[in-house]
């Protein structure tokens, strides 16, 4: 997928809606534990229910590894369902990997190839090595985590470093790397006020925007500041959506709480 084409699904949906598939055992409804794949059953309720709404999904890789074999199964069968009955959706492992060459090779490899999904989300802390396997993989997306949503975010990524703070220079550096165009960013909504720094360094490329709703982070002052041309946001949601409901009719409270994000959404871009 390129980026013209994933501008092209928001225009279509009035959405840049990303939800994260953090399915966990312990929160999806009870009678779908007797399925021969609980997890699989409830992402793909999930998916079937709010795929007119979303543009992208986003399994937490560590909700199925936890699980071994038969949780990388279930996401196995979740990309599979995803790439064949919604190719048109952009899909993200969010793995967060990031290791010496070869190793994130094998890391690319395992998931922008085998898996196929459209991108993977990688920490950039041990330099362009690190990042470079994943970029060379022909259309394709590196997600960088450039300045997170949570409270320790400040303990390594606003330090200064020869006066510059240490996100900007992740966001600096990165755009002279070979394949940059296919850079996107994780930038968490609580730090909404961050965005317009942001901008100007990296205006072109897509940010993935954690941290609306259950985390505090305003969808509006996101787009306020962070919205481009081109839109150049997915916002995610992951628990305020997916454990809406914990019966039955869970798919349903699911595709409500979406419906609610995409219609702000949709307000926002006339808006625009």
């Amino acid at each position: 997928m390129t980026t013209q084409q994933l501008y092209n699904q928001i225009q279509k949906k009035q959405s840049f809606l990303c939800i994260g598939l953090d399915t966990d055992m312990e929160r999806i409804p009870k009678h779908l534990l007797t399925a021969e794949d609980p997890i699989f059953e409830f992402n793909k309720a999930i998916i079937a229910a709010t795929h007119h709404l979303a543009v992208a999904y986003k399994p937490n890789t560590a909700f199925y590894e936890a699980h071994g074999l038969k949780g990388w199964q279930s996401l196995e069968k979740t990309i599979n369902y995803l790439n064949e009955k919604h190719p048109d959706i952009f899909t993200i492992a969010d793995a967060k990997r990031g290791d010496i060459g070869n190793t994130s090779a094998m890391y690319a490899k395992a998931f922008l190839q085998d898996m196929d999904f459209d991108s993977v989300t990688v920490a950039p802390y041990m330099g362009s090595d690190s990042v470079s396997p994943f970029l060379a993989v022909k259309d394709k997306f590196t997600i960088l985590l450039a300045l997170t949503s949570n409270a320790g975010a400040f303990d390594f990524q606003t330090q200064k470093v020869d006066d510059v703070e240490l996100y900007k220079k992740v966001l600096t550096i990165s755009q002279t790397w070979e394949n940059s165009e296919n850079l996107m960013y994780v930038v968490g909504a609580t730090k909404a006020d961050y965005f317009e720094a942001i901008r100007k360094i990296v205006p072109n490329n897509f940010l993935l925007v954690p941290g609306v709703g259950a985390q505090g982070g305003s969808l509006e002052d996101v787009c306020k500041y962070g919205m481009n041309d081109k839109v150049g946001l997915l916002i995610n949601s992951s628990r305020g959506i997916i454990y809406a409901g914990n019966d039955e009719n869970f798919a349903k409270a699911a595709q409500q709480e979406a419906l609610k994000m995409q219609q702000q959404m949709a307000q926002l871009l006339r808006n625009n």
